[in-house]
């Protein structure tokens, strides 16, 4: 745990408390856990870096739209890689056949020009690695270290919860992608480095840790965060999925905790849990509990997936021969470590039928991967098998499908009226503005007395009409806004039967954001946008 002994601005404006990640948090209660940002935001937001997204009202000064929540739509030819090879098969063991990641990763590569994902083939069984160059059709390349087949992971080694990710930072060329390993049965990780997501390096053991732990990389901090599953004790024997978080700034280093019990020297710090606002399934009945948290920088902020698992409980499951029910809902962070989720509804859900995403649904550890006017929110689903009444058949016929969603299109303000939003104070050090938008729309802008700022007022301002995911705002007098950079001003948008999903201020007329895009995509160079695009629809 780093904990810092002078305070921490972030590239937003939220400035960290001295005491780094907080100890605030108590994983046994069923209260939301407060978002101390949003309860007192800066006084002013700069906004350098990535699209500007309304999931919480960080950036709103006032405003008379709605806030409607959006979600991801299955690909009708669901699932894109089920199990079909004697390692996914798992013909010479007597596992589950499956063909997906728990939490793995799914990363475009920019110098190959092709996606790869790392998936677990066999439950438990082995890692694998696909390619795929549209995102739909993925190939199984022939690799050495196990001839003949598309194996990565070592000999031996029986993958539990694992994660891949790509280090577009490092100076080592041995390091370029981390992979944290937690096999079954046992109960600590293994960290491994390799300079081709290929071949790794000899392991290093983490600390004490409960199966389905992950990490993920925060690059507006430049931390490499694990996200630890723990079990935290209701009194009467019962028992509750939670998370602990423990952050550093050197993947190996930071894999050195003693434990998750501070009693016991423990770095970690308790982190998230499900609460009263997630509610139980009415034919289950199950209170439920937080499974895992996977997360990725999307623009301007961490997106992560909270996997809520819902019921029945492993030994009922075992019963049917079905899965578990486990869905995942969308959590957003402005810090890293605070989640905000205002909607609690299953952004991708177990469709609770005999289909392959039957139930046990999971994220990648990526979480998504942006392609032109869409994000591709690529997920685990599991069929079971009713033919074997048992644990393994619970997690039998795993597969991976894929959802798609508008860019940005987390979250609206909408009216079918005519209706506004005004920003907080924002500082910005670009000199184009542009929208993610239908309907119509008009811009201006404010200074701190909210007088317009002459020429970007509204009578000037050049009426948007239609669909786009990143429009350029005009005015009749110019659209250079170079003159205000670094100057405090607010945005006011004035919108007619329409929505406003996200704005930015780019430094150019291309519309690059300068913001993460997740797993990345073939329409940019590397893992923040530096290209932008016009993408009216």
């Amino acid at each position: 745990m780093s904990t810092t002994q002078q305070t921490e601005t972030l590239y937003n404006g939220i400035t960290l408390p001295p005491v780094w990640p907080p100890r605030h948090i108590t994983n046994d209660s069923d209260k939301p856990i407060p978002v101390p940002y949003l309860a007192k935001p800066p006084s002013q937001i700069p906004i350098a870096v990535g699209r500007q997204l309304f999931v919480d009202d960080f950036l709103v000064e006032s405003c008379d739209l709605r806030r409607s929540f959006h979600y991801p739509e299955k690909y009708e030819g669901n699932p894109v890689l089920f199990p079909e090879t004697e390692l996914e098969r798992d013909v010479r063991g007597d596992k589950s056949a499956i063909a997906c990641p728990k939490s793995g990763g799914l990363w475009w590569d920019y110098g190959e020009r092709v996606f790869k994902l790392w998936y677990e083939a066999g439950w438990c069984n082995a890692v694998c690695l696909a390619t795929s160059e549209d995102g739909l059709n993925w190939k199984r390349p022939a690799l050495d270290i196990v001839p003949g087949t598309n194996q990565v992971s070592p000999l031996g080694v029986r993958p539990d919860s694992w994660t891949v990710v790509p280090d577009y930072w490092t100076d080592n060329p041995a390091g370029k992608y981390k992979i944290f390993v937690r096999e079954a049965g046992v109960e600590r990780a293994l960290c491994h480095l390799s300079p081709d997501g290929l071949h790794w390096s000899q392991p290093i053991a983490s600390g004490l840790t409960g199966d389905r732990s992950t990490m993920f990389f925060n690059p507006f901090r430049r931390k490499w965060v694990f996200s630890l599953r723990s079990l935290t004790g209701l009194g009467g024997g019962k028992w509750w999925r939670t998370r602990h978080y423990h952050e550093s700034s050197d993947f190996l280093e930071g894999s050195q905790w003693v434990s998750l019990d501070p009693g016991r020297g423990g770095k970690a710090v308790p982190w998230a849990h499900a609460d009263k606002l997630d509610l139980p399934d009415p034919e289950i009945g199950d209170a439920c509990q937080l499974y895992n948290l996977d997360a990725v920088a999307y623009e301007s902020l961490m997106l992560g997936f909270f996997q809520i698992h819902r019921g029945p409980a492993n030994e009922e499951c075992a019963k049917t021969g079905l899965p578990k029910i486990t869905e995942l809902s969308f959590a957003y962070s402005r810090d890293g470590f605070h989640w905000h989720r205002p909607d609690r509804t299953a952004a991708i859900r177990a469709e609770r039928k005999d289909v392959w995403d039957r139930g046990y649904v999971q994220s990648l550890g990526n979480i998504c991967t942006v392609r032109k006017d869409k994000i591709w929110f690529y997920y685990a689903g599991f069929q079971g098998n009713p033919q074997r009444c048992c644990d393994a058949g619970t997690v039998d016929r795993g597969a991976t499908g894929v959802a798609f969603l508008r860019r940005d299109g987390f979250v609206s303000m909408d009216t079918t009226g005519t209706g506004s939003l005004t920003t907080r104070p924002v500082t910005f050090d670009g000199s184009r503005l542009f929208v993610n938008a239908k309907g119509g729309l008009k811009v201006e802008l404010l200074d701190g007395d909210f007088h317009p700022i002459a020429p970007f007022t509204f009578e000037n301002s050049v009426p948007f009409a239609g669909d786009s995911t990143s429009e350029p705002c005009h005015w009749t007098s110019g659209d250079d806004l170079s003159a205000l950079k670094g100057k405090p001003v607010r945005f006011r948008f004035t919108l007619s039967n329409g929505e406003l999903y996200s704005f930015w201020v780019s430094k150019d007329a291309t519309g690059r954001s300068d913001g993460y895009v997740a797993g990345g995509g073939p329409d940019f160079t590397g893992p923040v946008d530096t290209v932008g695009g016009n993408r009216r629809k």
